[in-house]
């Protein structure tokens, strides 16, 4: 199924550096300040080699997502891939996955920046970032390129004297980086599962699909430049936080990179740790609302969602419709629900978002070479996201099922009214 010329596309802006930047502006976010954390709880001493686990599953996603990309350079992202190689069914279910779990998401990071910002007024803060976000948003792809730009140098420079405190500190012991499982293989799997959720931005490079100049060339280059430098940085940080508080202190502490270098004897940094970690929850959010915006014009494009929201700004050349109505969701979540500790079933979503993307990239070539990237990448996935914590698990596949049955009855609905015609 493809677009009539009927149909408003998005202006096509951005440019190689641009998607890169936006495709770290959504990974180096949030997750590393929070990821970590749970992550050694889970794989003790397998930390690292969980965040290998996740790193390869991530490299397989990418890759699969990168050609799909080049071959379909709309809005929407995996939605559309799976509807192409798949069926409408499958490019719905990731549609679905996609939306729901990422509109938790950025539920989750408001809240994350009100934590940081002012603890007392978590929910105030967190309604007014959705607001200012969407409006920015509003305004057109190149402001939020510009916004993501700043917030990406901020991270970065604070990451990077993390790291610099932490290994140049008394505290650090290499003895404390010895690559063990004493949680087990469950332990680095799920492990894995979690670090994932840290490396899940790259495919916003595909879902600005419509936005990026010359999609078949400039995709297929932003999308590994970008997860290269997070698996850097993320290496990086998980070495210099484990050299200081080691598996099990990493485990236990609630901020792990402002425990971190208070333990290494700067607790001076404390603060800078505190607004860079305020900062990359803005850069998460900035860009998580602009992949649930664009999958949802989409959706709305065939249907699956109301067909207002497909509406395409005539000036600003962006789904503002679609662009309102996720802010308006995500700032009633953000002002009524703590949802930080509730989405674990994100990870799943976005797990089982990734297994259509890969089982989509399986078809493009029969070529049993080609095949491999995107075999390892889809049953990766499906361990990964089975490997999660079991109410993960649980509420990731009861969402996942209320998906299925409302595109069910959405499906007899719409043949009941053919045939009464």
């Amino acid at each position: 199924m493809t677009h009539s010329g009927a149909v408003s596309e998005l202006r096509r802006t951005l440019g190689v550096g641009d998607a890169v930047v936006i495709g770290l502006g959504s990974m180096v976010g949030a997750g590393i300040f929070a990821a970590l954390g749970p992550a050694a709880r889970a794989a003790g001493s397998g930390l690292l080699v969980g965040l290998a686990v996740a790193a390869v599953v991530a490299y397989c996603n990418a890759t699969s997502s990168a050609r799909l990309a080049a071959l379909y350079p709309a809005s929407g992202g995996t939605y559309v891939y799976g509807r192409e190689r798949l069926g409408a069914f499958w490019g719905y279910l990731a549609g679905w996955s996609f939306v729901v779990g990422k509109t938790a998401s950025c539920a989750a990071m408001a809240l994350t920046v009100g934590a940081y910002v002012w603890p007392e007024q978590t929910h105030a803060v967190a309604v007014a970032s959705v607001v200012a976000l969407t409006a920015v948003n509003y305004g057109g792809i190149q402001k939020s390129a510009w916004l993501t730009r700043a917030i990406v140098a901020v991270v970065l420079a604070v990451l990077a004297s993390v790291v610099v405190v932490c290994l140049g500190s008394g505290e650090s012991e290499a003895g404390r980086l010895s690559v063990g499982t004493s949680g087990g293989v469950g332990g680095v799997l799920q492990a894995a599962g979690l670090l994932f959720f840290a490396f899940a931005g790259y495919a916003r490079i595909a879902t600005l699909g419509e936005e990026v100049r010359d999609p078949a060339r400039t995709i297929p280059r932003a999308i590994p430049v970008a997860l290269g430098i997070a698996l850097a940085v993320y290496v990086c940080v998980a070495v210099a936080v484990l050299s200081v508080l080691g598996a099990d202190g990493l485990g236990r502490a609630g901020a792990p990179l402002a425990d971190a270098v208070r333990a290494a004897g700067v607790p001076g940094m404390v603060p800078v740790v505190r607004v860079g970690a305020a900062v990359a929850a803005l850069g998460s959010l900035l860009a998580l609302i602009l992949g649930v915006s664009r999958t949802t014009l989409a959706m709305a494009r065939d249907r699956h969602l109301p067909g207002a929201l497909s509406a395409v700004h005539p000036r600003f050349q962006v789904p503002h419709r679609a662009e309102l109505a996720v802010g308006a969701v995500v700032a009633v979540l953000a002002a009524t629900v703590d949802v930080r500790g509730a989405i674990g079933f994100s990870s799943f979503g976005v797990l089982a978002y990734y297994a259509v993307a890969n089982a989509s990239a399986w078809t493009l070539d029969p070529a049993p070479k080609a095949r491999l990237l995107p075999a390892m990448g889809l049953v990766g996935c499906v361990v990964l996201a089975f490997s999660l914590p079991g109410i993960s698990t649980v509420v990731g596949a009861a969402v996942l099922a209320v998906g299925v049955v409302a595109y069910g009855v959405r499906r007899r609905v719409a043949a009941r009214g053919a045939g009464g015609r």
